[in-house]
């Protein structure tokens, strides 16, 4: 039955996130517990959080690792041994709630964590079409961390880890369902989040030993994309052209332009930066 107990841990990373935690929370609903570690928020976001019965934990970066992902598995005691991480912008669907119940009733035990496909909208649109990311967020514990990686002096990402999967101990199932990445802030909140993000992918593009750490822990075509010259164009025809992102319309083009403009500002930060230096 869809409305019994998953055996699951959720976990909600937030900071100053009122206008999408009571979606997402609703959304983990069938979950047995629910965890939001909430970075000094400074709106409402906590107190929606508590009044929706999530446990809500502080957590206060100190600028070294772990970072918040880690110290979550290192820090916090669930109730169970699986858990799901969730961004305050995810929401997890019935569909995939149904398939995270079969799989915990059936092979669970034989895996380690589970790859989750994302549905993105983009300014309010679903895309259905161009780039589709997947994530690997439930995990057993025990079974899997987040590496260190030497970027503790890189702008961008701050308490959070990067953009890289954990390392796993074991199997990975791929998952079909999709959680749904449906961010109700505007979309200038996506671009100076990017802005940030962009930083990030900066210091990696300057140091190539760290880059070489990050790319090792993605899948072979994200790796192999990283290594490409003229990211921002390859990545327009990627998701544009190749996996057909023109059939969303205005918003396909709009989100193959904005990431590939993603791609041009870190490397344009990447060559300010090297010119500085010399």
């Amino acid at each position: 039955m869809l409305n019994s107990i998953l055996p699951v841990s959720a976990v909600v990373f937030t900071k100053n996130e009122e206008l999408n935690i009571i979606e997402c929370l609703n959304s983990l609903k069938n979950f047995d517990e629910i965890v939001v570690l909430d970075s000094c928020s400074l709106d409402q976001t906590r107190e929606l959080a508590a009044g929706l019965g999530a446990k809500v934990v502080d957590f206060n970066w100190n600028g070294k690792y772990p970072k918040k992902r880690q110290w979550s598995l290192e820090n916090i005691k669930y109730r169970n041994s699986w858990i799901f991480f969730v961004d305050a912008d995810e929401r997890v669907t019935e569909e995939l709630t149904r398939e995270l119940r079969d799989f915990l009733n059936s092979n669970g035990v034989s895996f380690a964590a589970g790859s989750i496909p994302i549905d993105y909208y983009f300014a309010g649109q679903l895309l259905r079409y161009g780039q589709r990311p997947r994530k690997t967020v439930l995990l057993h514990l025990g079974k899997a961390r987040f590496p260190k990686i030497d970027d503790l002096s890189a702008e961008g990402m701050g308490e959070l880890e990067g953009h890289y999967q954990p390392v796993v101990n074991g199997k990975i199932r791929k998952f079909k369902s999709r959680i749904k990445h449906k961010d109700n802030d505007p979309i200038s909140t996506w671009m100076t989040r990017h802005v940030s993000y962009a930083k990030w992918e900066a210091f990696l593009l300057q140091n190539q030993e760290v880059k070489v750490h990050v790319d090792s822990s993605k899948g072979r075509i994200v790796s192999i994309f990283h290594k490409l010259p003229f990211r921002p164009l390859a990545f327009f025809c990627y998701s544009y052209f190749l996996k057909v992102g023109f059939l969303d319309g205005k918003a396909g083009l709009n989100y193959a332009l904005a990431k590939s403009w993603y791609y041009w500002l870190s490397g344009v930060i990447a060559s300010e930066k090297i010119k500085n230096v010399e």
